[in-house]
């Protein structure tokens, strides 16, 4: 049956045909046939809209409906589930700069967590002005079935060069069925909350101190994820995670090796009004470090890691433009135990070693203007672990204390306030100070950071 589209055209064609009553037989019907290509053209479109209509519904990739008062912040690659189009042949591309200025009144070059055994990239960036994590991100819809993603990272080197590194490259599924979703390559573990969040996405210049304690940082690793999106009301998101174990806290895997790091989480959300929202989650990653570096020791076993979180955002009536205060915190637990190893040219040194570690951090941001932000975060860890020295050949005159892990008495804590302005979506700049006594030593640390971001990019998650 004609569209009411197609009808309206043929009414109004009728209209002036008419008066051609009594013109010549060969005027009607050229009328006549002019009318039937009309209709013919309109079907035509029509169908073809209703095609590219379909593609973009297969091509959209379920996505939790954002909850009121999400923050709009500088520069975040569009998620996975961008449309097929416009991007087909012209990925999007982010180029994100940040830089910082550091002070401290402890030497950095001394920073230790007691009680944790810290990863390479887990120790205070150097004094003075430096460049930050750099990024450039590509990222475009493939096809209606997959969404790709890449994220170059480029940091100063060790020797004062600059390095680039994979951070993250994936694929993403865009059309399975029943909310499901699979991402390959390599990616962020959905361990926790921040995890996932890209420094620049940070509300402050540094990482917690969870996140250097139990992740080295930031965990990500080489696998694969399936996600199950719930058809219901509210957001729920189920997910696991089977990685190679490459990386702290996993580490030393071989080159065949799969699935040495396996990691579930759970994820929900819900708008309790049109002023508040709350999202919560749990995570569980499980490891088998094999040599995992830290401390100069090599630890063999095995590392469970568990991770709550909660986040709570209120914005009047839903609009986050003016004024927002966000609450977040996480809760880590980790068991694990196993042998650790020192070697040196002298011999080697064994301990056997059972540790239960623990920590949070908990912070409020308040956008007070609608370009002004100010917060405070509060970090605290402590630790219970077993050591026992099996045998010592190596130079070491005291292998307990060097290895990082015998706290000594001292639960590392810190306290930090911040404040940041961002004169366009674009770009940020943040002044952040922090009472420091991870250490058992007070250390003040005085940060200045900008963020500038160049490109496109969407909103960032919840």
């Amino acid at each position: 049956m004609p569209s009411p589209l197609i009808r309206a055209a043929l009414a109004g064609c009728l209209l002036t045909v008419l008066p051609a009553a009594a013109q010549p037989a060969g005027e009607v019907a050229e009328l006549k046939r002019m009318i039937a290509e009309m209709q013919q053209r309109y079907e035509a479109r029509i169908s073809a809209l209703e095609q590219r209509l379909a593609r973009y519904e297969a091509a959209s990739a379920p996505a939790p409906a954002t909850p009121a008062g999400t923050d709009a912040a500088p520069a975040e690659a569009p998620p996975a589930g961008a449309g097929v189009g416009d991007n087909a042949f012209n990925p999007a591309l982010t180029l994100i700069l940040q830089g910082r200025l550091n002070q401290y009144s402890l030497d950095p070059a001394g920073y230790a967590l007691p009680g944790f055994q810290l990863g390479e990239e887990a120790g205070l960036a150097d004094e003075g002005p430096g460049l930050g994590e750099s990024e450039l991100r590509l990222g475009a819809s493939v096809d209606p079935l997959f969404y790709a993603e890449a994220t170059f990272a480029f940091v100063d080197s060790a020797t004062g060069g600059a390095s680039v590194e994979i951070e993250e490259a994936y694929g993403q599924t865009l059309s399975l069925p029943w909310g499901l979703g699979l991402r390959f390559g390599r990616f962020y573990a959905e361990t926790g909350y921040l995890n996932t969040r890209h420094s620049h996405a940070w509300d402050f210049a540094d990482e917690t101190l969870t996140s250097r304690a139990f992740l080295g940082g930031q965990y990500r690793d080489d696998g694969l994820r399936l996600s199950w999106l719930a058809p219901t009301d509210t957001y729920l998101e189920l997910g696991v995670e089977l990685l190679r174990g490459d990386a702290f806290p996993a580490g030393g895997a071989d080159d065949e090796s799969f699935g040495e790091a396996q990691n579930a989480y759970l994820r929900a959300g819900l708008d309790l009004n049109e002023s508040h929202s709350l999202l919560l989650g749990l995570s569980w990653l499980r490891t088998r470090p094999g040599e995992r570096e830290g401390n100069g020791f090599a630890f063999d076993g095995e590392s469970d890691l568990a991770i709550a979180h909660l986040v709570w955002k209120w914005a009047p009536q839903g609009d986050s433009t003016r004024r927002q205060f966000i609450f977040q915190g996480e809760y880590f637990h980790r068991d694990e135990s196993g042998l650790l190893s020192h070697e040196d040219a002298a011999g080697v040194a064994l301990l056997d070693y059972d540790g239960v570690q623990q920590g949070f951090y908990a912070q409020g941001i308040y956008k007070f203007l609608p370009r002004w932000r100010a917060g405070v975060r509060y970090d605290r860890l402590w630790s219970d672990n077993t050591l026992a020295l099996r045998s010592n050949t190596s130079g070491l005159t005291d292998p307990l204390d060097e290895s990082g892990l015998d706290d000594g008495g001292v639960e590392p804590s810190r306290l930090s306030a911040m404040l940041d302005f961002s004169p366009s979506e674009f770009s940020r700049l943040r002044l952040q100070y922090a009472l420091d006594e991870s250490r058992g030593e007070t250390d003040h640390q005085t940060l200045l950071q900008y963020i500038l971001s160049l490109g496109t990019h969407g909103a960032h998650p919840y």
